[in-house]
C-alpha cells in the first residue's frame, strides 16, 4: 500500500512513472511497505528522486548512484573513464571520470576527434590521428591519447578484450618507466606509440594462432569424413576468418595511410614541438617511418596468412561442393536406370493385363501359347530396359570440348602431358 498525504490535483500522472515502472518491473518491491511522505506545495517536481537522505521507497534498485536513469545516460554521454599515466610511466588516475569538453579544451580537440574514441561505439574501424601536440588511436582493445608528457587511455570495461586491455596497461607502464636510451633514444610519445603497436600485433598473432589450429584440424577431418555437422563447422570458421582479414586489413591500410602522409609523420615528434614550440621538418621522420614500417610489415604478413587460410576454405569448400555433385549425380543416373527397367516391366505388365481380361482369344487350346508368349514378354521388357540403360551410359561419355579442340588426351595421366623433351 502506498500513501501520499498533501497530493495536488494538478500534479501529472507523468511524474509518476518512474515509480510506477520499478515497481510493475520488479514485483517483489511491491510488497514492502513504503513510508508516508507529506508533500507540500509542489509534491512530484520532475526532478524529485529518491536519495539516501530521504529515501522515497525502501530498497529502489539505483540505476546510477542517485541519479534517475535519463540523468545517469546524459552523465555518461559527457563523461569518459580513462586512466592517466605522467611522464615518469606513473599512474597517475585510475579509471577517473574526464569531461569531453574539458579533454577537447586541453588537448586542442574536436568533439568529433573524441567520437573516434568513443568506448561506448563498438567500432571495428581503426583510427590514427595525428592533431596538434597529440596522438589519438583507435586500434582493436586500445584506445588512447598520446600526448609529449602523458597518456591517456580509454578503459573498454564489459568488452571481450578488458583482459587485453589490462595486461596492455602493465607493459605501458613498464615501458614508459624505462630511460629513452633503452630504446635507442625513442622520445616519449614513440615509446608509447610502440607498445601500443606490439600489443596489437601480438593480440592479431594470438587470434589468428588459435583460428588456424582450429581450422587445420577441421580440413584434415574432412578427408575422413564429409557430414553436416563439419559443414556447419566450416561456415562458423570461414566467417570468423573473414572478420578477422576484414580486421587485420583496416589496421593494416591504416598504417598504410599514415606512412605516405610526411605531414602527420612529423607531426607525430610531440617532444621536439614540445621544446622547441616548433613543428619537424617534413623531410625528417626517418625513425618513426621505420617504426611504422617494421609493424606494418607484420600486420601484412598476418594478413597473408589469414588470406592463405581463407584461401584453403575455399578449396575445401569447392572440392566438397564437386564431390556433392558427383554424388547427386550418380544418384541421378541411378534413379535413370531405375526409370528404364520400370518402363521395360510396364510393358511385360500392359500384355499380362491384356491376357488377364478372361477373353476368348483363340490361344487358349495352344499348347505352347503361355511359353510364348511369357518369353515374348521378358525378352521385349529386357530389350527396353537394355536400351534404355545403354543410352544413359553414352551420356556420362560426353566430353569436354577442350578435349576434343586441343587435341588433348582424356586420360589426365601426368605422363601423357609431359612435353617431349623431358
Amino acid at each position: 500500500m502506498v500513501l501520499i498525504v498533501g497530493f495536488n490535483l494538478r500534479t501529472s500522472i507523468a511524474s509518476f512513472s518512474p515509480i510506477c515502472r520499478s515497481l510493475f518491473l520488479f514485483p517483489k518491491y511491491r510488497s514492502r511497505i513504503i513510508r508516508p511522505v507529506v508533500l507540500l506545495e509542489k509534491p512530484f517536481d520532475k526532478h524529485f528522486y529518491a536519495t539516501d537522505s530521504n529515501p522515497l521507497i525502501t530498497g529502489f534498485p539505483e540505476t546510477s548512484k542517485n541519479c534517475p536513469p535519463s540523468v545517469a545516460a546524459t552523465k555518461n554521454r559527457l563523461l569518459m573513464n580513462c586512466t592517466e599515466f605522467d611522464d615518469h610511466g606513473n599512474v597517475r588516475v585510475i579509471s577517473g571520470d574526464f569531461k569531453k569538453m574539458d579533454l577537447c579544451k586541453q588537448n586542442g580537440l574536436l568533439p568529433r576527434d573524441l567520437r573516434k574514441l568513443n568506448t561506448s561505439i563498438n567500432s571495428i574501424v581503426p583510427v590514427i590521428l595525428v592533431r596538434e601536440g597529440s596522438i589519438l588511436i583507435n586500434l582493436l582493445h586500445i584506445r588512447a591519447l598520446i600526448k609529449a608528457n602523458s597518456v591517456l587511455l580509454f578503459d573498454v570495461y564489459g568488452s571481450q578484450h578488458s583482459h587485453s586491455q589490462s595486461q596492455f596497461i602493465y607493459e605501458l607502464e613498464g615501458r614508459l618507466k624505462q630511460k629513452s636510451s633503452d630504446f635507442g633514444w625513442l622520445p616519449y610519445e614513440m615509446r608509447a606509440l610502440e607498445t601500443i603497436l606490439v600489443s596489437v600485433v601480438n593480440t592479431l598473432d594470438s587470434e589468428l594462432h588459435v583460428l588456424h589450429n582450429l581450422v587445420s584440424d577441421l580440413l584434415a577431418d574432412f578427408e575422413l569424413d564429409i557430414n553436416q555437422e563439419r559443414l556447419r563447422t566450416l561456415l562458423i570458421f570461414s566467417k570468423r576468418l573473414s572478420g578477422f582479414l576484414k580486421k587485420a586489413t583496416l589496421i593494416r591500410d591504416v598504417l598504410d595511410e599514415l606512412l605516405e602522409q610526411d605531414q602527420d609523420l612529423a607531426g607525430m615528434y610531440l617532444t621536439e614541438r614540445l621544446k622547441t614550440g616548433k613543428p619537424r621538418d617534413l623531410d625528417k621522420h626517418d625513425e618513426v617511418e621505420l617504426l611504422l614500417e617494421t609493424y606494418c610489415k607484420q600486420v601484412d604478413e598476418i594478413v597473408q596468412q589469414t588470406d592463405n587460410l581463407v584461401g584453403n576454405i575455399r578449396s575445401t569448400e569447392e572440392i566438397c561442393n564437386i564431390m556433392l555433385d558427383a554424388n547427386r549425380n550418380s544418384l541421378m543416373l541411378l534413379g535413370l536406370k531405375l526409370s528404364a527397367m520400370t518402363l521395360g516391366l510396364g510393358f511385360g505388365a500392359v500384355v499380362a493385363s491384356l491376357y488377364g481380361m478372361n477373353l476368348q482369344n483363340g490361344l487358349e487350346n495352344h499348347p505352347y501359347a503361355f511359353y510364348i508368349t511369357t518369353g515374348s514378354i521378358f525378352a521385349f521388357a529386357a530389350f527396353l530396359s537394355s536400351l534404355g540403360i545403354l543410352k544413359i551410359r553414352r551420356l556420362k561419355r560426353i566430353q569436354m570440348a577442350l578435349y576434343h579442340r586441343c587435341n588433348l588426351p582424356i586420360s589426365l595421366d601426368p605422363r601423357s602431358l609431359r612435353p617431349p623433351y623431358l
